[in-house]
């Protein structure tokens, strides 16, 4: 990996030496994808620059990780610029302090790859609404973690308020396997969905997301219940046939019950953030099972 320092600079003079350790290493930045921002603190800024640089193996990105320092130290700009660590697109570490943490938009805005997308990440804590951030402003993704923060659960109930499409959540991005499961599960016959049950470890955000979302597409009442975890464990489906269950003890396999038939063992495995992240990078659209997903959570807690 070459890694190179500027301290006290600028937005202009970053995208020039990039363009200079461009030319020296022969790695032009036309075959980058995206340009994802990560937005984050120094406590985490080492996973959540590990998690990017994995997922740009897959998409080849300018990864521009945003880590706002003391606003009440004078104003300055520090920037660590780095090639080859593990991905095939760069990585820039903007450390801001004193007012320019507050406009971190103005340094960001320089430094994004024209003519493509880009995905805004906020791995710790994030906006209310990250749609009016001025860092979201500039993305056509927008991607949050209710497991963040200290009330997961409130976080995800919270998302229909600001939602705007581009929004989404690991905390659902978590649920696709357990939801592609299930939708194989009704590629055949297996009778009317009368209610359900989701259980899962208390306070578990991606548990109430996936609730709404069988809720939504059943058209019958699925409640949450409290598991000792990890994570998800079981969903409970009853049907005049009998229960169609999935349960998930260890985190990695799972067990499918359907009435009449035996019981098979299926990969479910709990996924890195890399790998989330990952997923969210390949689709740019508006994701409107999600937002059916948090809009009936929040008609939920207002009846």
């Amino acid at each position: 990996m070459t890694s190179f320092m500027l301290t006290g600079t600028t937005a202009s003079k970053i995208s020039s030496q990039l363009t200079q350790l461009r030319h020296q290493m022969g790695t032009p930045a036309v075959g980058m994808v995206l340009t994802l921002v990560v937005v984050c603190d120094e406590g985490n800024q080492y996973d959540a620059v590990r998690a990017a640089t994995e997922a740009a193996r897959e998409h080849p990105s300018r990864i521009l990780v945003v880590i706002p320092r003391d606003p009440n130290e004078p104003n300055r700009l520090d920037a660590e610029i780095r090639f080859g660590e593990s991905t095939p697109g760069e990585v820039i570490l903007l450390r801001l302090y004193g007012e320019l943490t507050k406009h971190a938009d103005s340094v960001v805005g320089p430094l994004l790859l024209t003519d493509t997308p880009v995905v805004v990440w906020w791995p710790g804590s994030c906006p209310p609404v990250p749609a009016k951030d001025p860092i979201g402003l500039l993305a056509q993704r927008r991607i949050v973690d209710a497991r963040s923060a200290a009330d997961s659960v409130e976080a995800i109930t919270s998302r229909s308020k600001g939602y705007v499409p581009g929004d989404t959540d690991l905390a659902w991005t978590r649920l696709t396997t357990w939801r592609s499961l299930l939708a194989a599960v009704f590629d055949q016959p297996v009778g009317k969905v009368k209610k359900g049950v989701v259980e899962a470890a208390p306070g578990h955000a991606s548990a109430l997301l996936l609730a709404a979302w069988l809720s939504e597409r059943l058209g019958v009442p699925v409640k949450v219940v409290d598991s000792a975890g990890p994570g998800l464990t079981a969903v409970r489906l009853t049907t005049a046939n009998g229960d169609i269950v999935i349960t998930r003890g260890d985190g990695r396999l799972a067990t499918l019950s359907l009435p009449g038939r035996p019981d098979r063992q299926v990969a479910l495995t709990r996924r890195p953030t890399a790998e989330l992240l990952a997923e969210e990078m390949r689709r740019l659209d508006p994701d409107e099972i999600y937002e059916a997903a948090i809009r009936r959570i929040a008609r939920g807690r207002k009846s």
